[in-house]
């Protein structure tokens, strides 16, 4: 395994996870990375690590440039342990190597690891370190996503390492966006944000606004492709827009049915979005994953919602949604629950609960007992576009 040249002096020693299919209950069809980065100067530094059990191919990639033993420095910018993993066996390589991190990050690693004998250094926003011939500083970026999580930034090679923030899962030989197929690295990067970093849009937003007060034509994150040249301002529009909440004319329908009465109410409300002309995407819990439609809601003003009534409430597909939505807390929403029920309808009104703890604008409740017929479903669709 060797390491991949950067920029001049600094190279990727991350590790690629072909294998990983989930993470964080979100799927990663594409696998992922951990990056990790290695600085040669005066001081040689490494900036994170990766997980665990893909830490031989990290120390692989290291030692095609340097020993680890004379790691001078390593900097956590992130405590989690897809990126901390491997910082103890660098560490017991590196015996005196200084370990610098948010004041978050010390609390956290010492929960995490043994860690008598570290030298830690502590550092904040702004601060710098000299290593020779660079100067690094630092931003702190505070849940983004993890209350320890912080930005490194190598002035002279206007690079900036931000752990989480605009990574990708992806897996890939390639290590840059331009070698890639930017629409499907975009939308990996998007699918990350829509589902690590969407709970978290002020903090979010206060800290990339520091970092486009720095002066960077890179940024490598902890997972996925690099992005350089254009492609820096690009993603960091998409991030500004995803903080802002900045939703288009566009309708995403997510629903389970049981015998297809809450499917047909589901078509009927579909008409409806059509008729018009608004963007209208059908979203069936049994063919969709959660995360996978969670990226779709990132940019979309009408979120609807519909289940049949099973066991006095929702089918567990929704009941599953529904949680996840309430947690990852997208923001100013217009919503229509829907379904269709037996003999009780409690799954609507726990679906209206969660729209109304999002402080969602509900437009419309649509239910039906068993079967809904053909001027009925005609009538959900008229009533609808009267609402729209």
């Amino acid at each position: 395994m060797k390491a991949l040249e950067i920029k001049k002096g600094i190279y990727w020693v991350g590790a690629i996870d072909w294998d990983l299919s989930e993470f964080h209950g979100y799927l990663t069809q594409r696998g992922s990375t951990y990056n990790a980065y290695l600085i040669i100067d005066e001081k040689i530094v490494l900036v994170d690590t990766v997980k665990y059990h893909l830490r031989d191919e990290m120390l692989s990639r290291i030692r095609s440039i340097i020993d680890p033993a004379k790691i001078d420095i390593v900097i956590s910018n992130h405590t989690e342990m897809d990126h901390s993993g491997a910082i103890p066996d660098i560490m017991n390589m590196a015996k005196n190597a200084t370990l610098i991190c948010s004041p978050n990050g010390e609390k956290g690693l010492k929960k995490h690891f043994d860690c008598d004998g570290w030298n830690f250094k502590v550092v904040n926003s702004n601060e710098k370190i000299n290593i020779g011939k660079r100067n690094l500083s630092f931003v702190l970026m505070q849940m983004v996503h993890w209350p320890d999580s912080m930005a490194t930034y190598a002035i002279e090679d206007k690079l900036l390492m931000p752990n989480d923030a605009f990574g990708q899962h992806m897996a890939s030989y390639e290590r840059f966006v331009d070698e890639s197929l930017f629409d499907v690295v975009y939308e990996e990067a998007k699918k990350y944000f829509a589902n690590i970093i969407l709970p978290y849009t002020r903090q979010s937003t206060t800290a990339v606004t520091e970092v486009e007060k720095l002066d960077i034509d890179m940024i490598a994150p902890s997972h996925g492709l690099i992005w350089r040249g254009a492609h820096v301002e690009k993603i960091l529009k998409g991030y500004d827009t995803w903080d802002a909440n900045i939703c288009e004319n566009k309708a995403v329908i997510i629903y389970d049915t049981m015998w297809g009465s809450t499917k047909k109410i589901a078509m009927s409300i579909y008409k409806a979005f059509e008729a018009k002309g608004i963007k209208v995407e059908m979203k069936n819990l049994k063919k969709y994953h959660i995360s996978d439609i969670m990226t779709d809601l990132i940019d979309s003003k009408y979120i609807c919602v519909g289940s049949p009534t099973l066991n006095n409430t929702l089918m567990p597909t929704v009941a599953s949604f529904m949680y996840y939505l309430k947690g990852l807390r997208p923001q100013n929403r217009i919503a229509i629950p829907f379904g269709s029920y037996g003999w009780a309808g409690q799954s609507l009104k726990e679906i209206e609960d969660i729209f109304k703890f999002l402080k969602y604008q509900i437009l419309d409740t649509i239910k039906f007992e068993y079967i809904p017929k053909g001027n009925d479903l005609e009538a959900i669709t008229q009533d609808l576009i009267s609402k729209l």
